[in-house]
């Protein structure tokens, strides 16, 4: 009896296992949840699931890839992309992107220099794409917020557009910090042939006034954006610069060494990069 309760168990594991994110859906395991569900389906076809405890699983499969206990998904599960598209477009998000921003200039008046004592060696870190500027309209446009794996050649098209706009309360902070006299370092995943499109856009959006703006090229394509981004860190120091802080929507802008004295990151729960 034991044993075959066992391997039940581990079948039912490894079948679990084999499904992927985009076809799993959370009604197949509550199956108390059929009174309070309602289905609509978006301009892409993509079934949206409301109901008041799927929006509490959804509200914990977001918050939990933020504290970043849940990793490396594809997609934003089916069931989850309504929730997903309402928050990223509330003014919920605008306001936790503004909690985040007034925590950034707390630990600036707390640790920092002024400009005046500035020995022009203090560095700060801001990723580009949902951290500097917003992707929403992309989402919005083509309708799936997570849905759907991310079209990289439909994507690249809208960034060499240049019609970003700036994400909320970000060009007070960037401004904030170049004001007090940190060189400003823009280390995105975008690829070198946008630089153009990029520069136009951030000034566009209000955004001038940083030291350098870091792309991938050929060499830095064939590395994991992590690992892109942690070398940029490591030239930075080399140089010796201090970086004080690093801002961006993905974990990756975080992850490896050298470890910046403080992280600062902004919600997003549509994609994941590694």
């Amino acid at each position: 009896m034991a044993r075959s309760l066992g391997l039940s168990l581990t079948l039912a594991c490894l079948f679990i296992g084999m499904v992927s994110a985009r076809d799993w859906n959370i009604l197949n395991q509550f199956k108390g949840l059929k009174p309070t569900t309602t289905t609509t389906t978006s301009q892409k076809g993509v079934a949206s699931l409301k109901g008041p405890n799927l929006n509490g699983y959804c509200e914990s499969w977001r918050a939990n890839v933020e504290l970043h206990n849940i990793r490396d998904f594809t997609v934003v599960p089916q069931e989850c992309v309504w929730f997903v598209q309402q928050y990223m477009t509330s003014s919920q998000y605008d306001a936790d992107v503004e909690r985040a921003v007034d925590a950034a200039i707390l630990y600036l008046g707390e640790k920092c220099c002024g400009k005046e004592k500035c020995d022009g060696m203090d560095a700060w870190i801001f990723d580009v794409d949902d951290t500097l500027l917003s992707t929403i309209p992309y989402h919005k446009s083509n309708g799936c917020f997570g849905g759907e794996q991310l079209n990289t050649t439909k994507f690249e098209e809208w960034q060499s557009w240049g019609k970003a706009p700036a994400v909320p309360n970000m060009v007070k902070l960037f401004h904030e910090i170049r004001e007090r006299g940190f060189k400003i370092f823009l280390v995105s995943s975008r690829k070198e042939y946008l630089r153009s499109a990029t520069v136009e856009n951030l000034i566009e959006a209000g955004y001038h006034g940083w030291s350098n703006l870091l792309l991938r090229g050929e060499e830095e394509e064939k590395k994991s954006v992590t690992q892109y981004k942690a070398d940029v860190r490591t030239w930075l120091t080399s140089l010796g610069y201090r970086v004080w802080g690093v801002m961006g929507a993905q974990w990756n802008s975080f992850a490896g060494c050298p470890v910046p004295k403080r992280t600062f990151k902004l919600p997003n729960s549509i994609y994941y990069i590694a």
